[in-house]
This record gives structure tokens, C-alpha cells and sequence, in this order.
């Protein structure tokens, strides 16, 4: 069995829900007090033992490139007469953490499935991971190194899953129709993308992370326009079980999952984040109590 060497992290979108502030910046660059969403992704990725990454971007993208590039002389400069050495070695450690690789996204559909096609050159015939960039599960130990466990004992395909409490959010994700196999691990029998809450066999969202075989790509390139008009990974993955590949979930054990794809979620991951922050977790503590609140 091959090692997972590569993830890709698709940041290709949009942004639409965070207009007008993702009109010339990335949402996958929205900041989380002072690191951006897609560096809580890169970390996991790193911390799971993987140094190549492969991110899909689109038109005004080009912030996420310069954020993981070598930091520019006038800044370390800045940096080092300000005798701030703590923040120079902090930004020069982001250039750092892995081999990053861009490829900007091509395809006529939209949808979930057309970044991991696109980035099918720089994968080759090995398997890989795949993480969106404008959300995570922070997690110990990291959601991917629990994946990647899985993948090393039973192959296949396997997707982290996540409980989903409230039966009006299941139509936000794919649930799965699950058979346990053992402890945190269940074999998918089939994934409805964003169901009727009423017709699921399951509160597990097999969402976020996912590592999949190379075969993938030819079940892409076998897609036709889904639900809304748009390509879905999930239907390539449904595909490569009906070919005889097993599919796995992983409830990801230790985690919490931080959705920054919309205002409000967002905005509560800021909060929750800030409150652990060592910086600002007690100013801000205070100043959150001292709210007058209707």
C-alpha cells in the first residue's frame, strides 16, 4: 500500500456568502484573530505527516499564495529593528512548513469535484488527501493522522465524519447510511449529498477530509451535473463503491468542527477561538461579560 505523500486543498470558490469582503480577498484568508482559516488546514496537514500540498485556487487567490510564500525582505527588516524577533521567525516558519504547489482551477461545471480533477497532474498515480480550505476540525491527534490510520489498516477510501446534532442542519452535508465495523470506524453503504432531514438513515456527516485512490479521477471524468447543476465528489466517490471499492468513515475522535463558510458560524468560531487565544483571552473574556445584551 502506498503512502500518503500529497493533499490537496481546494480554495477556488467564491466567497459569495462574504461579500462584499471576499471580492478582491479569499474567504480561505479570513482571519481567525491573526491566522487565517486555510493555515489551521495547511497545519493538520503538516502535523499528519505530509509536506507536499496542492492547492486549487481561482481569480483573486493570490493572497493565500503570497501568505505561505518566503516573507519579503522590507518586512524582516521591519521586523528585526522593532526587535520583534518572536513574530520575524513566526512568519518565516509559514514559507516553511511544506512544499507548496499551485494550480489554478479549470473546468466548465462548478462544484466540489473540479478542484481535485484539476489538481489530477500533479497527483499521479498515487492515493491522496483531500481538505476544503475554508473550514477544519482541530482535533488531537490531528483529524488526517486519525484518517490516515484508517486507510493504512482497511485501504480504500475514507472520509472523516462528524455528528451532526440538530436534525434541521443534517441538509447542510452528505450523511452517510453507516455499518460499524470497529469503535470509531463504519463502512458507507451510500452518501445523499444535502438530504431531506427526514429521509436519512444517519446524523453522520462524512465531510471535510478525505483520502482517496487515484482511480477517483476517472470516476470524475465520468460525472454529469448533479443536484443544483454542479459536480460532486460525493458522486464519484457513490461510483467507486459501486465498482467493488470499499468506502470508510472515521468519527474523528477529540475533535471539534469549525465551520467558516457562513456569517454566523464564522463569526462564533472567532469568539471560541479568541476566548483560548494567549494574547487577548482574558481582555477579551472581560469585555464579551460586560456586554449589555437585549
Amino acid at each position: 500500500m502506498k503512502k500518503i505523500r500529497k493533499a490537496i486543498i481546494p480554495a477556488a470558490g467564491f466567497g459569495t456568502r462574504f461579500l462584499p469582503q471576499t471580492k478582491a480577498m479569499p474567504k480561505e484568508m479570513l482571519p481567525i484573530v491573526d491566522k487565517p482559516v486555510i493555515q489551521y488546514v495547511v497545519e493538520e496537514v503538516v502535523d499528519s505527516g505530509i509536506q507536499d500540498i496542492i492547492v486549487v485556487t481561482g481569480s483573486a487567490k493570490r493572497a493565500i499564495e503570497d501568505h505561505f510564500d518566503t516573507p519579503n525582505a522590507e518586512l524582516i527588516k521591519n521586523l528585526e529593528q522593532s526587535g520583534k524577533k518572536e513574530l520575524m521567525e513566526q512568519v518565516k516558519r509559514i514559507s516553511e512548513m511544506a512544499n507548496f504547489i499551485y494550480i489554478r482551477q479549470k473546468g466548465q461545471h462548478y462544484g466540489n469535484a473540479t478542484p481535485v480533477l484539476s489538481a489530477e497532474p500533479a497527483i499521479e498515480d498515487e492515493p491522496f488527501a483531500v481538505l476544503w480550505g475554508d473550514e477544519f476540525i482541530y482535533s488531537k491527534p490531528p483529524r488526517l493522522s486519525q484518517m490516515i490510520k484508517v486507510y493504512e489498516k482497511y485501504g480504500g477510501v475514507v472520509i472523516s465524519g462528524i455528528r451532526i446534532e440538530k436534525k434541521e442542519d443534517l441538509v447542510r452535508y452528505g450523511i452517510a447510511d453507516i455499518t460499524p465495523v470497529e469503535g470509531n470506524v463504519y463502512k458507507i453503504n451510500a452518501i445523499v449529498e444535502k438530504p431531506n432531514p427526514d429521509e436519512v438513515r444517519s446524523n453522520l456527516a462524512t465531510h471535510g477530509a478525505y483520502i482517496l485512490p487515484p482511480e477517483v479521477f476517472n470516476s470524475l471524468k465520468e460525472l454529469k451535473p448533479g443536484k443544483g447543476g454542479e459536480i460532486w465528489l460525493v458522486d464519484a466517490i457513490n461510483l467507486l463503491r459501486k465498482q467493488g471499492v470499499p468506502i470508510y468513515a472515521v468519527e474523528i475522535e477529540n475533535g471539534k468542527y469549525y465551520d467558516t463558510g457562513n456569517k454566523l458560524e464564522y463569526m462564533k468560531t472567532v469568539v471560541e477561538l479568541g476566548l483560548e487565544h494567549p494574547d487577548i483571552n482574558g481582555e477579551f473574556r472581560r469585555f464579551l461579560k460586560e456586554l449589555k445584551l437585549d
